[in-house]
């Protein structure tokens, strides 16, 4: 890599993290704030799901806006918003105020997405693609472990606002964001274009329209997937397979493990063999490691299934902004990644009440065959988008920075 396409990864990278770090704060925080405003079940999981409604508005919205009048500028914007909103949690007073700032702060969260993928796309050759997005994509993880080391010191001693008050530091990334980076060439040189950001191109034919539908369902997985894991994995622990685990951390911290060295994986599996390929790989092996949980027997065999199961279905994560940057142009690419992303979220985070339903009315292996379907579902899906198929036939290299 080049010294700027160093700085362009970082800058992604840490943006990611520090955006993943703020929504995953409320799992920490949870149970406090349904003590301090003395709020049902429902009303508290209703935050999870306004802040996911914000991200799916702020991704079409902000994504528009980065076709239309650059990656970086929107970059900042949507770091500053997020912060922001997570700044004043602090000032929040009851449970409706809790909404208002997590709807916006899920705006900001939601749009950053695309300007930070279009941005990598457009800085890095296509033949390296794969690892650059995978790469930047491993910063939501580390994202998520700070989220836990920070709730883990501030909520005892000094209560759940004070762990949001973290949350503006991202501030801070925006002054090296806007004084190291500049727009792409090839942004700059399509600025003009009159097609920029035209929602309406996502479904321009017919068979754009089911490109875009079919990556929305294939990522409307990815995420199922990953919230399900993340979500009930500890319970299926302690409560269906009677097992004792020494808090979450450890469990977090081997699946997390396992998620980061997949994207890895991925995006030099997707350089080389290409994406139809690397896809198929995954989407089957996910469809089959889901079964380790039902095997496993005692804590550490369930912590080596989360390893194993955290390595294929989120490894996946990673190339998502690279396939979805390369089969849509310029004028709509920071569009076309925030709305497919975003729609995934919105859809695949309910998957939790789903895996829930099935918990408590069924059993535990009916849960693995759902998980084991929808990965199945993906991989049909994934084979009928011929994009896919002809995405790296011709390895164009974008020019670099």
């Amino acid at each position: 890599m080049s010294k700027y396409q160093r700085k362009v990864l970082v800058s992604t990278s840490a943006g990611i993290a520090l955006e993943n770090m703020d929504i995953m704060f409320l799992s920490f925080s949870l149970s406090t704030i349904i003590t301090t405003f003395g709020i049902t079940g429902t009303q508290a999981g209703f935050i999870s799901t306004i802040t996911n409604l914000g991200m799916l508005v702020g991704g079409i919205i902000f994504g528009i806006l980065a076709d239309k009048y650059g990656r970086v500028k929107v970059f900042s914007q949507t770091v500053i918003i997020f912060s922001v909103a997570s700044l004043l949690m602090f000032f929040a007073s009851n449970i409706y105020l809790v909404y208002l700032f997590r709807f916006i702060a899920g705006i900001g969260a939601g749009g950053e997405y695309g300007a930070c993928m279009s941005l990598i796309s457009e800085t890095f050759s296509k033949k390296h693609l794969g690892r650059a997005t995978s790469t930047a994509a491993i910063g939501a993880q580390v994202g998520a472990i700070l989220a836990a080391v920070l709730a883990s010191f501030i909520i005892p001693l000094l209560g759940w606002k004070m762990l949001y008050v973290i949350g503006v530091i991202p501030v801070l990334l925006v002054l090296d964001i806007r004084r190291g980076l500049k727009e792409p060439a090839s942004f700059t040189q399509n600025h003009n274009d009159k097609q920029a950001g035209k929602f309406s191109l996502l479904f321009a034919d017919k068979q754009t329209a089911w490109q875009t539908i079919g990556l929305s369902l294939m990522v409307t997985v990815q995420i199922a997937g990953y919230f399900g894991l993340m979500n009930w994995l500890p319970s299926i622990m302690q409560k269906q397979l009677h097992l004792s685990v020494s808090g979450s951390s450890l469990w977090m911290i081997s699946t997390i493990l396992g998620m980061c060295l997949g994207m890895m994986t991925f995006g030099t599996v997707m350089d080389k063999l290409g994406p139809r390929l690397a896809y198929g790989v995954f989407l089957i092996c996910s469809a089959a490691s889901v079964f380790l949980i039902v095997l496993a027997h005692d804590k550490w065999t369930l912590l080596g299934a989360a390893v194993i199961v955290g390595y294929f279905i989120n490894g996946m994560y990673g190339g998502y902004g690279a396939i979805i940057s390369s089969l849509y142009p310029t004028s709509i690419r920071a569009t076309a990644n925030n709305f497919i992303m975003n729609v995934g979220r919105a859809i695949g985070g309910f998957s939790s009440v789903v895996i829930g339903f099935l918990m408590d009315h069924y059993s535990l292996m009916t849960v693995i065959i759902f998980l084991s379907v929808i990965y199945l579902v993906s991989l049909a899906v994934m084979l009928t988008l011929p994009g896919l198929k002809k995405m790296y036939e011709q390895k164009e290299v974008l020019p670099q920075q």
